[in-house]
């Protein structure tokens, strides 16, 4: 994944010695913020002292960010960290934090939104000795209430009014 914007802080360098192999670690963390009409704040790491001397990042440098998520539980609870395992300065295409949201869909009984309008097909009428029937085609008749849900449906048939 990747994620594009302007570093707008950088932590502190943490180091230690691992507990299990007794080998030293560096983590360099930053954050991010893209430059999308709402912009996001995004924390992330980078973990090795050779990754951290190839990627490093200064303040207010537009960066890309190629990253990893990773979660893990202890004593119950989860966290999650982002893993950048490659910063490109500038930015490189159209990366974004996060995918687009998907487009809003109305409500199956929800309006329809106005099509243009199409001539209207032709319309029967029968009269008997007792009432006067109109048969209008079904398709007219669900694009006529807003109930709808698609052109690509094909009715056959009459609707009676």
């Amino acid at each position: 994944m990747e994620v594009s914007g302007k570093i707008i802080q950088v932590l502190p360098l943490q180091s230690g010695i691992s507990k299990t192999s007794g080998n030293p670690w560096q983590l360099q963390a930053y954050v991010l913020e893209t430059q999308e009409q709402y912009p996001r704040k995004v924390h992330f790491e980078i973990f090795g002292e050779d990754r951290i001397k190839n990627n490093a990042c200064e303040m207010d440098e537009l960066v890309t960010v190629s990253f990893d998520i990773e979660s893990r539980e202890f004593n119950g609870k989860w966290y999650t960290s982002i893993r950048a395992w490659k910063v490109q300065k500038g930015i490189v295409g159209e990366a974004t934090a996060a995918p687009t949201a998907p487009p809003i869909i109305a409500p199956f009984n929800a309006p329809a939104a106005k099509q243009p309008t199409k001539p209207a097909p032709p319309v029967a009428t029968v009269t008997t000795a007792a009432t006067a029937i109109t048969a209008t085609p079904i398709a007219t008749f669900f694009n006529h209430c807003g109930q709808f849900p698609s052109s690509s449906f094909i009715f056959t048939g009459l609707f009676i009014q």
